[in-house]
């Protein structure tokens, strides 16, 4: 439906323009009323928000969020431009994974065993030898059976890779840069979203705080929280930690110099062969992105393979970039849906995402 019309003398809405309208044209009349109440006087569960978003996205809340995801994905590219990196577009259906095979989804590739891609880790690492900044904003498949407020089986991530660097923390520089890039542009470019959503949203300053595992681990256990030595922290032990560096007036901090026990295999180790440049970085107490300094020696990356109890024979297409000599790098990925959870105060991921696909959904 449209209409043509004046703009009315008297203003009285708070949101957007009003107008007399002269003519009504109607392109298509509905065969059903509304399942949902689009103005949002009648308050709607999540699964039916979930359901009907492709209604509710009229509705001034609703779309608040999503016009703050798409500014997200404008800001982080301009970023990227301003930077000298480049874009990429990795495959999505791979034939080995890069997170471990307990989370892959498996399906047939004519008469082969094929997966559906968990990351773009392994592709724009052997990219860094001919480009030496790349980026790539991409969906990540997992096929984990939980069913948390923080756990989806699509979601959105955007993937870094530099070379020619000297530790994790050029790469730590690259994303609280972003990070902060991304902030200031919802600041001053959804202020309208943000007072819908009744959001302050605080402007960052760099560096992030920075706190190795060791010190993570011990300041838990002093609050009571118990965590076994080689272990990843757990959620209920990140919301922990997220409270207690809150206290401290830090919101957004790294976690550095994961074990090697916890990490992929890719991550450089350190020279006592127990620590890596692995970090995470937390946002009030939720992991948004991983990252670190990768192993870029081909020696070392075979026997990493081993030590995780995989087959470098099924990492050839990748390995065989490293014989060729592999500078230094490092990157990330940070998920978009956990930021925006992050930021917005969100209390489950699901709502940050316009089509849902977790452990019971696969439509719409």
């Amino acid at each position: 439906m449209c209409f043509e019309g004046e703009k009315a003398e008297i203003q009285r809405s708070k949101r957007g323009v009003e107008y007399v309208a002269e003519k009504i044209y109607v392109y298509n009349k509905p065969i059903e009323p509304l399942p949902v109440d689009t103005i949002g006087k009648v308050p709607t569960l999540l699964d039916t928000r979930i359901r009907y978003r492709y209604l509710l996205v009229r509705n001034p809340l609703e779309k608040a969020i999503f016009s703050i995801r798409n500014t997200i994905l404008k800001a982080a590219r301009e970023y990227f431009e301003k930077n000298n990196f480049f874009e990429i577009h990795t495959p999505k259906i791979v034939a080995a994974g890069a997170e471990g095979g307990a989370t892959l989804f498996e399906l047939k590739y004519f008469e082969r065993k094929a997966y559906l891609s968990q990351s773009p880790q392994l592709y724009k690492q052997m990219l860094i030898s001919s480009i030496p900044r790349v980026y790539e904003i991409t969906p990540y498949f997992r096929a984990e059976k939980f069913n948390t407020t923080r756990h989806l089986n699509e979601s959105w991530g955007i993937d870094v890779e530099q070379g020619f660097i000297d530790s994790e923390e050029d790469v730590m520089n690259t994303l609280e840069n972003l990070i902060k890039y991304i902030v200031d542009s919802i600041r001053n470019r959804c202020r309208e979203e943000l007072e819908i959503l009744g959001i302050e949203l605080k402007p960052l300053s760099t560096p992030f705080r920075r706190l190795t595992y060791e010190e993570a681990v011990d300041i838990l256990r002093s609050e009571g929280i118990e965590v076994s030595e080689g272990e990843d922290l757990s959620e209920a032990a990140e919301k922990v930690l997220g409270k207690i560096m809150a206290e401290k007036g830090y919101d957004i901090y790294f976690i550095t110099k994961f074990p090697f026990e916890t990490t992929g295999f890719y991550y450089m180790r350190e020279e006592d062969g127990i620590h890596t440049r692995k970090f995470d970085l937390d946002y009030k107490g939720l992991e948004i992105s991983s990252g670190g300094q990768r192993e870029h020696r081909y020696e070392k990356l075979i026997e990493a393979m081993k030590l995780k109890g995989l087959n470098p024979d099924n990492f050839q297409f990748y390995l065989e970039a490293f014989k060729y000599g592999m500078p230094p790098h490092g990157g990330f990925g940070l998920g978009v849906e956990r930021l925006m959870m992050g930021m917005l105060g969100l209390k489950n991921v699901r709502e940050a995402i316009l089509f849902v696909r977790d452990r019971t959904r696969l439509t719409p």
